[in-house]
């Protein structure tokens, strides 16, 4: 049975307050824009029971671990809000806990967000998108990706990121999926860009797979 999309599994300390983001909303809402419009992130009818899916987030502070993610089921709002962003003030993937602030609850994959940023601090931005194209193909990719039976936002997913990262897998590859979780990818980068445009590489290879018998 499929796990159903937006569940927060971790422990949430959250303060109900506006956020100020440290920098202009603009870059990261344009490259959701894009990933809305090509139903990595969204909400439909036909998927997941019409639930949110995806997400995005970007580095706040280069010293630290903060981030700015966008809130537990957003997918259906086409431009995101300062309201609609949370701030990360503090993550611990390994005790399953998070404290964060703003106006709504951060996405239930934070926990996922926060152990990726913790491996290597020049990772500014990370987008987890639903790709059911690039996810199929996992393994004629060869895409570094984690466990069937590790499921998302848990600290079982943050242990597994972390060890992929160990592992060497993602030393030059930026992109990884989770067969544990149904049609999920994380992409990302030093840059919102260089996250999604590593991302639509990897769906225009996978739609280029499910082409290749067709002819055109």
């Amino acid at each position: 049975m499929t796990e159903p999309e937006g569940v927060i599994k971790y422990q949430l300390n959250h303060i109900y307050q506006p956020i100020k983001p440290p920098s202009s909303l603009k870059e990261i809402n344009a490259w959701r824009t894009i990933a809305l419009q090509l139903e990595l992130i969204g909400q439909t009818p036909n998927r997941y029971n019409n639930l949110g899916f995806g997400n995005i987030s970007q580095r706040v502070d280069e010293h630290a671990d903060q981030f700015i993610i966008s809130g537990t089921q957003t997918g259906h709002i086409r431009n995101l809000k300062p309201e609609h962003y949370c701030l990360i003030l503090k993550a611990e993937p390994s005790l399953n806990r998070l404290e964060s602030s703003g106006l709504c609850k951060p996405s239930s994959e934070s926990l996922t967000h926060a152990s990726v940023y913790a491996q290597n601090p020049d990772i500014k931005a990370i987008i987890h998108a639903h790709s059911p194209e690039i996810w199929k193909h996992t393994a004629t990719l060869k895409l570094p990706h984690t466990s069937a039976d590790v499921p998302y936002g848990t600290v079982e997913m943050a242990a597994a990121v972390e060890q992929l990262f160990k592992s060497g897998s993602l030393t030059d590859n930026s992109l990884f999926t989770m067969l544990g979780h149904e049609d999920g990818v994380i992409a990302f980068g030093k840059t919102m860009q260089d996250a999604t445009w590593k991302l639509l590489n990897y769906l225009s290879l996978a739609i280029t797979i499910e082409q290749q018998d067709l002819r055109l």
